[in-house]
């Protein structure tokens, strides 16, 4: 794996499997031992050349990290301890404790704020919903569910915010329609007025706002809502404010970037993930609650076999499992324990400050070139753009801006056939590898800047390959 991170940009950043190697994961149960040897070789040639290739630093699309290889190791590590960090009394459980308190301390949350590391900021935000809910029904509503509520709760989030958010309040019982989505502003960002607007006609029709959530950028644009303004709205409308910053939150490391945050320290719940700007392996999300009682009362269970001593192997209580579902945990901590260790945040921050100016650098190229077109302010690290030909030519017009939550996994290319196309040509080119987002009505290629591999010569590469493509496509007789 040493030697596949160092020769990487030798590879295709991505290249879909024949028929013949598919066929290899379609066959029934072993039954037989087979050598480790052969089961290597089956590694080597099948699976490691097929992955989606997001170490690469041509990989553009979605939002993944491009992983460490200090991290890579502290997960050998962790592996081989083989440590259950759902409970008891051991050191591996301290360690992630020292890390809370360590993310506590860079987002200006108190000292005894409560944290917990799960697979992702999905999980991340629905443990935060959870939380919020029980802070506006109370812990019996874990035993008794919604049963005699007299008001419906209802949560508020922009139209940028990423799915997993409504499907949090799917999964808390309170429905995904309890989610009221709020239009954007010309920088992508929740329009405040609207906010207030929505809540007082929300508790005109007897319903009963709860939630709040900020995203400290979002996942189509990199776009940071005013955070401070969404605290004082939530302080005097008595609301909890929980932040996503699955995308963007880390930059909170960055001195240049840190001021672009203002008022997430006031949160009462954020979500983030380690694996993606801070380039830690999957998985690593992580969620972080100013209330350890409330979160805590959430999900401590009095079951016998994990009952507490104040000596031997059941001593340390609280114990993980009891601010989250999971008994079973692996030693997440350790990979971050060790990235942060090993680089610090000050270079973690500044690793950070040069994906944003590869981004502006992006930015600058599509407006030096008239085939090109810019989709969206560039916030962070997030660029999304469109080919359009040569502008006397074009045929766009611009839609409307959407409404309601999207999501940024497109099945459809019925908008804009073209550029649907265009980034599926730049993806098994292997040269680069968006993905495509919908922004104001568009299809937009979408380039996210998160790997600390990516380099000026890879954004230029897509461009390249952008132009030649699109010219092609265009001329085959493809239009929008």
């Amino acid at each position: 794996m040493l030697d596949y991170i160092s020769e990487i940009r030798q590879r295709p950043v991505w290249q879909p499997a024949d028929a013949a190697t598919e066929g290899r994961f379609q066959t029934r149960l072993p039954r037989n031992a087979t050598s480790l040897g052969e089961a290597y070789a089956t590694f080597q040639q099948h699976i490691l050349p097929f992955a989606v290739g997001n170490a690469h630093p041509g990989f553009m699309g979605w939002v993944h990290g491009g992983g460490n290889v200090v991290g890579m190791l502290a997960e050998m590590l962790a592996a081989g301890l083989n440590s259950n960090l759902g409970g008891r009394d051991h050191i591996p459980i301290a360690v992630e404790q020292q890390v809370v308190r360590w993310i506590a301390e860079l987002f200006g949350f108190p000292h005894d704020a409560s944290g917990l590391f799960v697979t992702g900021s999905s999980m991340a935000n629905f443990i935060a919903v959870l939380v919020a809910r029980t802070r506006a029904l109370g812990a019996e509503t874990r035993r008794s569910g919604m049963r005699g509520q007299e008001k419906s709760l209802v949560a508020y989030a922009s139209t940028g915010t990423h799915g997993c958010v409504a499907k949090a309040l799917d999964m808390s019982g309170l429905g995904s329609e309890s989610l009221h989505a709020i239009g954007v502003n010309d920088q992508f960002c929740i329009d405040i007025d609207a906010l207030q607007a929505a809540i007082a006609d929300d508790r005109a029709a007897g319903k009963r706002p709860f939630c709040v959530v900020g995203n400290a950028g979002t996942v189509d644009t990199g776009a940071i809502d005013d955070l401070n303004a969404l605290a004082d709205l939530c302080q005097r409308e008595r609301l909890w404010f929980h932040v996503d910053g699955a995308c963007g939150a880390l930059g909170m490391m960055s001195e240049r970037l840190r001021p672009r945050y203002a008022g997430i320290e006031r949160a009462d719940s954020l979500a983030l993930d380690f694996h993606k700007w801070a380039q830690v392996p999957y998985d690593a999300g992580f969620v972080l609650v100013r209330d350890r009682r409330l979160h805590q009362e959430t999900f401590a269970s009095p079951a016998a076999y994990l009952s507490r001593a104040e000596r031997g192997m059941a001593a340390g209580s609280p114990w993980p499992c009891d601010y989250g579902p999971d008994l079973s945990r692996n030693f997440k901590a350790l990979k971050v324990w060790f990235t942060l260790q090993v680089y610090g945040t000050q270079r973690l921050g500044q690793m950070m400050e040069g994906t944003c100016e590869l981004a502006r650098c992006l930015e600058r190229r599509i407006a030096a070139e008239p085939e090109l077109e810019l989709l969206a302010p560039v916030s962070l690290n997030i660029v999304c753009f469109r080919y359009r030909g040569h502008p006397a030519a074009s045929m766009w017009h611009d839609a409307p801006r959407r409404t309601e939550l999207r999501s940024t996994e497109l099945n459809s290319t019925e908008l804009n056939p073209l550029n649907s196309e265009l980034v599926i040509a730049l993806q098994e080119s292997g040269i680069a590898a968006p993905s495509s987002t919908l922004i104001n009505g568009q299809i937009a290629i979408r380039a996210a800047l998160f790997n600390h591999r990516t380099t000026q010569h890879e954004v230029d590469a897509l461009c390249d390959a952008a132009l030649k493509f699109g010219r092609k496509i265009k001329l085959l007789g493809i239009r929008p």
